[in-house]
């Protein structure tokens, strides 16, 4: 069977449902202060909402991969984040403040369903051969999103209040929910692809060609229908299923692991995103030092996306002109230098140099997503794809957390250490590749 999934449909979806992630966590952050009366806690909402992804990642990924519907687990789970949001807006002021901060670390599980587990499943939307060029623009939708939903819950926050811009970030989940449940079953071919010479299946992303008749255009699944009457599932099934799948979260691990390209660029993605977490800590007081006032330090962050969205529309006009490993370490080295003339910025106190700073890190950051994005499409085993994805998801957020926790005690001492040290921080993520490279010669 074929589908008809369009592209445009799924890009759409994408940004709403990012648009919606990217918002909820500045609204939330609005309405906790508003609400709660204490920056301390406003804090804690966010990283209780961001640091629960490491955890739910692989397993959302392994659950995917297993699902003959996906895009439905996908939609369950967008339904399940948006409550969550609801739901802490509720407890806001009314609950005892513990478990509001519990109800937004469960709900912090089902984030990466909004990144990785939606970028997993675009080969089944457009198929091996337009891949290259989809995968540019799933990647500006991330760029679209991290422009528009600051932007947006701030605009909103300022004119309704900050529980509405909550509200908001919820509703644009919600819109992305028909786009979900409308992706295509596993193991069915894009109607673009159609049947090979062979009268298989072209391989789509690491699913290799099936053979046989045209009729046979869907992978069977062996799936045992429960016998009729049958109202329980035995407790040795649900063993055996748990057990399926925490084998699958080993072996997407291993897969990460032992994929020397997917292992690289998985190393410098994760270090990249520690690096601008350091440079997220960095930014009120940047635009408080060098641009005038703390609140244009939403400038800078604009520079940074706008500089992505159009670097990812040069990249998805030329997808095939420079191999996607070298973009990803070559991407770190543009960060790099983009945090080292910040650092130049703090010092000479040049608010034109921060912002020619921010339009290179942007440079940077928008094709290293496109590039990562384009190596775990092409490593990743079909099974273990959603897994994959996910789990890279989980990293980077852990990295971005860890990189912002390291870099607030030493952007309170200097600003222009914390810069530099964002800087040396990027350079690593640029030489993580070499340096894998180099242990695995020497290695016995």
């Amino acid at each position: 069977m074929k589908t008809r999934y369009a592209l445009p449909f799924y890009l759409g979806g994408a940004v709403a449902a990012r648009a919606g992630d990217e918002m909820s966590g500045p609204a939330l952050m609005l309405a906790g202060f508003a609400l709660a009366g204490s920056t301390t806690d406003a804090s804690s909402l966010l990283a209780g909402l961001t640091v629960a992804a490491a955890v739910g990642g692989p397993v959302l990924g392994a659950l995917l991969d297993r699902a003959r519907r996906p895009g439905r687990l996908l939609a369950g789970a967008l339904v399940l984040y948006a409550a969550g949001l609801t739901t802490v807006l509720v407890g806001l002021g009314d609950w005892p403040f513990p478990v509001t901060v519990l109800v937004a670390v469960a709900t912090g599980l089902l984030a990466p369903a909004l990144s990785g587990g939606w970028t997993a499943q675009l080969p089944r939307v457009v198929g091996r051969a337009r891949l290259p060029r989809a995968n540019a623009l799933d990647a500006m939708t991330f760029s679209a999103a991290s422009l528009a939903g600051p932007a947006l819950a701030g605009g909103v926050a300022g004119a309704l209040g900050a529980t509405t811009a909550v509200a908001v970030s919820v509703a644009l989940v919600v819109v992305a929910l028909p786009t979900a449940w409308a992706l295509p079953a596993a193991g069915v071919v894009p109607a673009a692809e159609g049947v090979s010479s062979a009268g298989g299946l072209p391989g789509v992303g690491g699913l290799p060609s099936a053979g046989g008749p045209p009729s046979a255009r869907v992978l069977p699944r062996a799936r045992a229908l429960p016998p009729a009457g049958a109202l329980s599932v035995a407790p040795s099934r649900i063993g055996a299923a748990a057990r399926s799948v925490s084998g699958d979260l080993a072996a997407g691990l291993r897969t990460i692991v032992g994929r020397p390209t997917l292992a690289r660029a998985t190393v410098t993605s994760v270090v990249s995103c520690a690096a601008q977490g350091m440079l997220m800590v960095c930014a009120a007081p940047l635009g408080e030092r060098v641009l005038g006032g703390a609140e244009r330090s939403a400038m800078l962050l604009t520079c940074v996306a706008v500089s992505a969205l159009a670097a990812d529309a040069v990249l998805a006009r030329f997808p095939r002109a420079v191999a996607p490993d070298t973009v990803v370490w070559a991407a770190a080295l543009v960060q790099a230098a983009g945090l080292g003339l910040v650092a130049v910025a703090v010092v000479a106190g040049q608010g034109l140099t921060l912002i020619v700073a921010a339009l290179v890190l942007g440079i940077g950051e928008g094709p290293q997503l496109a590039a990562l994005f384009a190596v775990r499409h092409r490593e990743s085993p079909e099974r273990l794809r959603g897994q994959i994805f996910t789990t890279g998801a989980s990293l980077k957020i852990t990295g971005f957390a860890l990189g912002a926790a390291a870099a607030g005690p030493v952007a309170s001492r200097s600003l222009t250490a914390a810069s530099a040290a964002a800087a040396g921080v990027a350079l690593l993520a640029a030489l993580a590749p070499w340096s894998m490279r180099m242990a695995a010669r020497v290695r016995p």
